[in-house]
């Protein structure tokens, strides 16, 4: 535990969530590579994770179409979202990956967790200005995927949504990160990379694609690609 970096946390996330309300501001994207860490000298990982968890999502490296996707599954399910990094293959199984983040996963992601530092950037800012990390393996279960972007050629909005699950499987690493399984992962991952989707992915423990499908096309007027497994 840092007691300093706790309290920089604290103040970070009084001030932020004060400035909120006065703005009517309901959600968030905080530019936390690495202006905070440069300037403040602490991750808001935190403050973002406690965020999430009362709903108020927040979403890392100004991810604004990530913070859409994230708000749009809090709202059709009524539980938190997160932001995952899509990662590397796990082991020789074509249908899972490892979804990553470093993490500021709200608390209703894992089974256990703590605090820590950001190993990542460490190097580059100083140990000492990256304390406030959540870190833990992600719990197994249902979850709804969601990509919102914007297509700069065309002018629209669109995204890509599906349905698979958290599993159990061991995995060492620091972060945030659980091993995911969607059927034809490989025909999505090819899908993403065709059409240009960012690494980026929010998550939700509901199985709530219908709704996000129905919301996005039919009163929003946006292109959505349905997986199909």
């Amino acid at each position: 535990m840092d007691p300093p970096a706790l309290l920089k946390q604290a103040k970070l996330a009084a001030v932020t969530e004060e400035w909120m309300r006065e703005a009517d501001v309901a959600i968030s994207a905080l530019q936390c590579w690495t202006s905070i860490e440069e300037n403040y000298g602490v991750v808001p990982c935190t403050m973002m994770s406690m965020m999430s968890s009362k709903l108020m999502s927040s979403a890392c490296e100004v991810d604004v179409c990530g913070l859409v996707g994230m708000h749009m599954l809090a709202l059709a399910s009524q539980t938190p979202s997160a932001l995952f990094d899509w990662n590397n293959n796990y082991g020789g199984n074509a249908n899972k990956a490892v979804c990553f983040h470093c993490s500021n996963l709200p608390r209703e992601f894992f089974n256990d967790y703590k605090m820590d530092f950001q190993e990542i950037i460490a190097g580059t800012v100083g140990k000492e200005n990256t304390y406030g990390t959540v870190d833990g393996v992600v719990k197994s279960g249902h979850v709804t995927y969601l990509r919102i972007s914007t297509d700069d050629v065309s002018g629209r909005i669109r995204g890509y949504v599906g349905e698979g699950r958290f599993t159990d499987d061991p995995l060492r690493t620091f972060g945030g990160a659980g091993v995911v399984e969607i059927p034809e992962l490989q025909k999505l991952v090819r899908y993403i990379c065709q059409n240009g989707f960012e690494h980026h992915v929010a998550a939700n423990y509901a199985a709530v694609s219908g709704a996000v499908v129905d919301a996005a096309e039919n009163y929003l007027g946006w292109d959505m690609h349905v997986h199909e497994g």
